[in-house]
């Protein structure tokens, strides 16, 4: 069985739900994960004016007072002329997944969540961005130059492959991020939707893997 991930690292509630996704993985060794990017604002153009950096802080501090993750508030206030375009950062997990395929993914994934939300750097930028994908991976034993990681996020045959997670996770019927799934052979089936404790998401496994054994039973398996 795996899990499965649709999430966004520029979106706040999936920086909130970070930590509960790797505690649930501790405890649940048994369970693989997937990440499938979400594009929340891929390909955006309009400039985040100050109803938007408000708008935004409203919505950190509900995923600070649930989660307890940390929060640059001055850092997103002192931006000028930025782009909300979450493209530019899914596409960087992609490549750190087509680069080194082994690397614990997620691990990858908070580590571009941490440089937006808490080191307030630009992750629209390529070269932040593989600064941060490159010292991510080595610092989990998969060392990548920056300049490989920036080479790799740049191909065509990349940002293709970002923009087929986008519409995969369209065709699952995603409608808010995070959204997780479990996936056993090929049925997919939701455990939760938005910001959940790790104890919540043990639960609703535990629940669904008894209703799979009484409908074994039932069918006589």
């Amino acid at each position: 069985m795996e899990l499965v991930l649709a999430a966004d690292p520029m979106c706040s509630w999936c920086y909130g739900f970070g930590k509960q996704m790797g505690l649930l993985l501790e405890r649940r060794p048994d369970l693989s994960l997937k990440i499938i990017l979400g594009g929340l604002r891929a390909g955006a153009t309009d400039v985040l004016d100050d109803a938007g950096k408000q708008f935004r802080l409203h919505h950190w501090g509900k995923v600070e007072e649930a989660s307890g993750v940390p929060f640059n508030r001055e850092g997103l206030l002192a931006r000028k002329g930025f782009v909300y375009d979450t493209e530019p950062v899914c596409r960087a997990v992609v490549t750190a997944r087509i680069l080194r395929p082994d690397a614990d993914l997620l691990s990858v994934f908070r580590a571009f969540q941490h440089a937006f939300y808490v080191d307030a750097l630009d992750t629209t930028d390529g070269a932040v961005l593989a600064e941060t994908g490159s010292r991510a991976l080595t610092e989990l034993g998969h060392p990548v130059a920056s300049e490989e990681f920036l080479a790799e996020w740049n191909k065509r045959s990349t940002i293709e492959e970002a923009a087929t997670d986008f519409a995969t996770v369209r065709a699952m019927g995603v409608s808010s991020f995070p959204t997780l799934f479990l996936k056993k052979g090929e049925t997919l089936r939701k455990v939760g939707a938005g910001y959940a404790h790790v104890d919540e998401l043990e639960k609703h496994l535990a629940a669904m893997a008894a209703e799979q054994i009484d409908k074994g039973i039932e069918q006589g398996e």
